[in-house]
């Protein structure tokens, strides 16, 4: 279990005339989410959340990246066996009213937000990072930012929200190809596909000009047009999340998903058996 002092230290909110930064703060593991982590992202959202002085938010990493995913400790544990952490430990984590889990709430959350949130990406943005990016309303990136819906990797499928969000964005045989192949891109890849907003050499800055921008339009208008269109393209998300959860506590642990993280630790070809 993470200590509150490893919690406290994993994200840092600054807000200034309007404008919330919250910055993932574990730069030497390039943002990778673990207990703690996961803990500290929805608490920062909750915190933005409920703060009527906040207009706009911006959502950045630390460092040289924005997110690289699980923290391989949690591979580690569900390549024994185990449950991991992240998705796994939140299955006893659904707190009544909620549609969400911990680890898809740190998602979804920004989208609970009120006002604009606009993520900043640049390094890599891979597995859950991918997906923490999905769940803001714009995404700034640098051109060579790698992108994944990287979970098809460790046996997984992505269970932070993440088919939701893309949904609402590419093609579904685009979505197909990166779910189902796991493949890296870099965002300028990606950005005429529609899975980044537009780039920017400095992402952080381009999407901190961005949220000044939104913060002096009427806050009123804002939110309003925000819950509009929330309503056309979330519709249907309670059910879908409850079956992502449902499919992917089905897979870890499991034979497959075990094949595939220890084929990757050993740096050898996966060897599965047949689906029975």
């Amino acid at each position: 279990m993470a200590s509150q002092a490893d919690i406290a230290a994993r994200v840092k909110v600054s807000i200034t005339d309007g404008v919330a930064h919250v910055c993932l703060t574990r730069a030497d593991k390039r943002n990778a989410l673990d207990d703690a982590m996961f803990q500290a992202i929805a608490a920062a959202g909750e915190r933005v959340k409920n703060d009527t002085n906040v207009r706009a938010v911006v959502l950045s990493g630390e460092g040289p990246s924005f997110c690289a995913g699980l923290d391989f400790g949690g591979f580690q544990a569900m390549g024994s066996g185990g449950a991991g952490n992240g998705s796994a430990t939140a299955a006893g984590l659904m707190k009544e009213g909620r549609i969400t889990h911990l680890a898809q709430q740190i998602c979804w959350v920004w989208q609970e937000v009120p006002v604009p949130v606009i993520a900043a990406l640049r390094g890599h943005a891979l597995g859950g990072g991918m997906q923490l990016a999905l769940g803001a309303d714009i995404r700034i990136a640098h051109p060579d930012t790698k992108l994944s819906m990287r979970e098809v990797h460790w046996g997984l499928i992505p269970d932070m929200t993440g088919t939701l969000m893309l949904s609402r964005l590419v093609r579904d045989d685009v979505m197909k190809d990166l779910v189902f192949t796991g493949r890296i891109l870099p965002a300028s890849e990606g950005a005429p596909l529609g899975l980044v907003t537009r780039l920017a050499d400095d992402p952080v800055a381009a999407a901190m000009d961005a949220a000044r921008e939104i913060a002096g339009r009427s806050p009123s208008a804002v939110r309003g047009a925000k819950q509009l269109i929330n309503r056309i393209s979330n519709a249907g998300a309670a059910e879908h999340f409850a079956t992502e959860r449902e499919i992917i506590f089905t897979l870890i642990g499991k034979p497959h998903q075990v094949e595939a993280i220890t084929a990757n630790f050993e740096n050898r070809p996966s060897k599965f058996e047949d689906v029975g």
